[in-house]
């Protein structure tokens, strides 16, 4: 076990299973302790998640610790996950290691050698954070207690041995079967890890406290491990980690809306980032819904087709399932479409990957939809950008000129047909470059984070209501960074409520007057 060269308050969630809320639960500590006037750090070493970010110096991060950093008031860094996995096919996934992708590497050799030698990156930035921020808040993955992969364990108990950090462990309640799992957790995991949990929670509870007391009293006096905690469920709008959350959202055909525009977003297999959607999620006016099934799409008033870790094999799902078929349908009758990353490549007319850059297949037809051609490279292009909008057609009319911001995650690179003209100028590490193509009601881009844009959003929603011959009912989009901070801060409420903190802190060795 390493030393640090100054004394950090540490906390480690970790949970008896997947799901179980680690990474709400790590961002409301971070917020709590921020609003406490703490500088505060997220860290998990190893993210296995579809949903991802991109740094200010253009590297590429778990969106859950981007989440945490927020809700700590810093700016995201790789060292917060400095492993991140990105699934790119059923046995396989893309590593990134601080940052930078390594390339598609086996399940079954990551989980060997290429494990081990990741190792020294997660102390390498761990110990950094320990030694610059007063309070590292850790999170674990899935649950300490996997016997097959503990022999590698980089994220969990190891972490929590190395951080010297104590552990708060996390169950849900909601899905029955807590109190087992907590107890068969302790029971799996080693004697001298065993000592490193020092609190338990019980989240996502539904009912009276009253009638669980009896299973508290019980799991205390079983485990001789106090319970700190035990959070209702709640539905307070914060980004989730990965697409489990999709899982759990049933899929609904369309359905007629007259107070709500109905936005179609087709869930492909290896869907990636359906994080961009949350502010449309966010507006009172729009429904989206998550489409796999063709005859679930219906005419709704706007498709979209997200970003993909896997854009050819996606590509041939929307061929084979029909889902393809119908988004041409639709635009025959003019009904808006919109491709962020991967779904931009997939309406062009031919996606190639000649080197196997991302899969085994080396080119699909594409939809069509958009005159354009991409052929996939080795070099991942990871940036922030920021840039004026260029095209005044459509839904941009109403801002064109303005700034849009966003992040770009891609191994693809587009070439437009001649003679047509692209929808943003950005600029990204002192160079620009042009982004984004237009045909007819159809519009494409690589810009992740598009619809956090408020007036961009306003805009594209005041003329989706105009081609229903409507007025848009209600005054004005409303502030993704407002409602952000308004989220946190709720989060943080209700957890303080529903936490022992006094013991939490002490837990910590954090002195009430420190």
């Amino acid at each position: 076990m390493s030393s640090n060269n100054k004394l950090t308050a540490k906390l480690m969630i970790q949970g008896t299973s997947s799901s179980v809320g680690k990474s709400v639960l790590a961002a409301a500590f971070c917020r709590i302790f921020y609003q406490e006037g703490y500088h505060v750090s997220p860290f998990k070493a190893q993210n296995m998640a579809l949903n991802s970010f991109v740094t200010a110096a253009g590297g590429e991060m778990g969106r859950a610790q981007v989440v945490q950093a927020q809700a700590a008031g810093v700016e995201p860094e790789v060292r917060m996950n400095p492993i991140l996995l990105k699934p790119s096919g059923p046995t396989g996934s893309q590593v990134v290691i601080m940052g930078k992708s390594q390339g598609n590497v086996t399940a079954l050799r990551y989980h060997g050698e290429y494990q081990r030698m990741t190792w020294p990156y997660v102390t390498e930035a761990l110990h950094g954070l320990l030694n610059e921020y007063e309070i590292v808040v850790i999170e674990g993955a899935g649950s300490p207690a996997e016997v097959n992969l503990k022999s590698n364990d980089i994220v969990n108990m190891r972490v929590a041995m190395e951080a010297a950090s104590p552990v708060l462990l996390v169950a849900d309640i909601d899905r029955g079967g807590a109190l087992a799992s907590v107890v068969g957790t302790l029971e799996l995991v080693e004697p001298e890890e065993r000592a490193m949990i020092k609190g338990i929670i019980f989240n996502k509870f539904r009912g009276e406290i009253k009638l669980l007391q009896p299973a508290l009293d019980f799991i205390e006096k079983k485990t001789g491990i106090p319970v700190v905690g035990v959070v209702p469920y709640f539905k307070i709008r914060i980004p989730d980690e990965d697409s489990v959350a999709l899982s759990e959202a049933d899929e609904r055909p369309t359905v007629s809306l007259t107070e709500q525009l109905d936005i179609a977003v087709i869930r492909l297999p290896y869907i990636s980032n359906f994080t961009d959607f949350d502010a449309l999620q966010d507006e009172p006016d729009v429904s989206v819904r998550y489409v796999t099934d063709p005859a679930n799409l219906g005419k709704p008033d706007l498709v979209i087709i997200p970003g993909s870790k896997n854009t050819l094999a996606d590509l041939r799902f929307l061929h084979e399932s029909g889902i393809g078929n119908n988004i041409l349908t639709l635009c025959t009758e003019e009904i808006p479409v919109i491709g962020i990353c991967g779904g931009y490549q997939m309406m062009g007319r031919l996606v190639k990957d000649p080197l196997h850059t991302e899969s085994e297949l080396e080119e699909v037809a594409g939809l069509g939809i958009l005159p354009m051609v991409t052929e996939f490279y080795p070099q991942k292009h990871t940036v922030q950008s920021k840039g004026t909008i260029l095209t005044d057609r459509g839904f941009f009319k109403a801002c064109t000129g303005e700034t849009v911001v966003g992040y770009e995650i891609h191994m693809g690179r587009s070439t437009l047909d001649e003679g047509h003209l692209p929808l943003f100028n950005l600029t990204s590490n002192g160079e620009s470059n042009l982004d984004g193509l237009q045909a007819g009601n159809s519009y494409g881009s690589y810009l992740h984070g598009i619809f956090d844009n408020d007036s961009l959003r306003a805009s594209l929603l005041n003329w989706l209501w105009e081609r229903r011959g409507s007025k848009r009912p209600v005054e004005a989009s409303l502030s993704q960074a407002a409602l952000r901070e308004s989220a946190f801060n709720e989060l943080a409420d209700l957890v303080r409520q529903n936490v022992d903190l006094e013991r939490i802190r002490a837990i910590m060795g954090i002195r009430a007057d420190s």
